[in-house]
């Protein structure tokens, strides 16, 4: 297990922005799924790049830092550091984990997925990640192929000591049963930017939580 005191914790609704949307709806629909309670956000939008990423990126880290929500790259060290976000989270195939640690210090937050495997979520850690995440727990419309992930994998890597993040057609109706299970936080795409009303939606979803 690391050692490291990150000085906040991944926990609660965490929404993922979704590709297809133009900055100026990302930026719209993050606000109200922040008014609505969103914890963290995670910038995903691969379509969007160069000097128009940063722009975003940097708008996402002032609106998230307006609501006292973290931000959190996804897969760029390099952009992570350039608008000073919160951390960074990289996939399998993303690049390796203790680079990314070194690059970020000790004050920036590293987030790995691990789909539906243990041995994943134990190598993260003992690379320097702080929190791991696990899924897809459920059908997902954004990776409809992904590999089904047991529910009872949260209560596995509890003695990993580190947020249990659960992603993959996370909604209202299936979410009560992944945060009985133990996640620690809930990582949403469609379910709140796609909704008839973000902000409604992520209320419900952080009540959920608080419940």
């Amino acid at each position: 297990m690391t050692d490291r005191q990150p000085t906040r914790r991944i926990q609660g609704l965490y929404a993922i922005t979704p590709d297809g949307l133009p900055a100026a709806d990302i930026l719209l629909r993050t606000g109200s799924v922040l008014r609505g309670g969103a914890r963290v956000v995670q910038l995903r939008s691969k379509h969007i790049e160069g000097a128009a990423r940063l722009a975003l990126a940097s708008a996402l880290r002032q609106l998230t830092g307006e609501h006292g929500a973290l931000l959190i790259i996804n897969d760029d060290v390099t952009l992570a550091l350039q608008c000073e976000a919160d951390g960074v989270h990289l996939g399998r195939d993303d690049g390796d984990l203790a680079a990314a640690r070194a690059q970020l210090g000790p004050a920036r937050l590293l987030g790995a997925s691990c789909y539906d495997q243990l041995a994943l979520a134990q190598a993260a850690v003992a690379a320097g990640a702080d929190h791991v995440a696990f899924g897809s727990l459920f059908d997902s419309p954004t990776k409809p192929a992904a590999v089904r992930t047991p529910l009872s994998l949260f209560n596995a890597a509890a003695p990993l000591g580190v947020p249990r993040v659960g992603i993959g057609g996370v909604d209202l109706d299936t979410a009560p049963r992944a945060i009985a299970a133990g996640a620690d936080a809930l990582a949403v795409i469609s379910a709140l930017y796609y909704a008839p009303d973000p902000e409604d939606a992520a209320r419900a979803f952080s009540a959920l939580f608080a419940a």
